[in-house]
């Protein structure tokens, strides 16, 4: 039996392929998959129904599977930032700060080659996207 969170075999699978720069999607239930992912990324759709699971609890099990050495998300054209950021920053390993992206760029971000997995949650909150960057396992 395997001692990380994490126990779903296509995300281990997927994450197992990438390495060090490869990036992963953790998406909410608006998120265009079609349209605004990377054709050739594995794509995995957990959305059990709304709000099952939802974008923090996936986090919080990739987390406790990789080392993640960078995290993006999108940010609204104006108003304050989502609640959500804060809970993201709660559970990122210590140092990892959210680098903002407004809509189209990240959209861009989301559709490049480097993108190794997309999880579709069942997540309501808005703007609860976060593009995660893979870092090193250090012997």
């Amino acid at each position: 039996m395997l001692k990380t969170k994490l126990l779903h075999p296509e995300i281990l699978s997927a994450l197992g392929s990438a390495g060090h720069r490869s990036k992963v999607l953790i998406a909410d239930g608006n998120y265009p998959f079609s349209t605004g992912s990377s054709p050739k990324a594995k794509k995995v759709f957990l959305n059990l129904m709304p709000g099952v699971p939802t974008c923090t609890q996936v986090l919080e099990a990739l987390e406790s599977a990789i080392n993640i050495e960078a995290a993006e998300v999108m940010v609204p054209p104006e108003g304050p930032l989502p609640p959500i950021f804060a809970e993201f920053e709660k559970i990122l390993p210590e140092g990892i700060e959210l680098k903002s992206r407004g809509r189209n760029e990240f959209y861009s971000a989301a559709r490049e080659k480097d993108i190794a997995l997309i999880i579709s949650t069942g997540e309501q909150r808005i703007y609860a996207n976060l593009l995660l960057t893979i870092g090193v396992r250090m012997p």
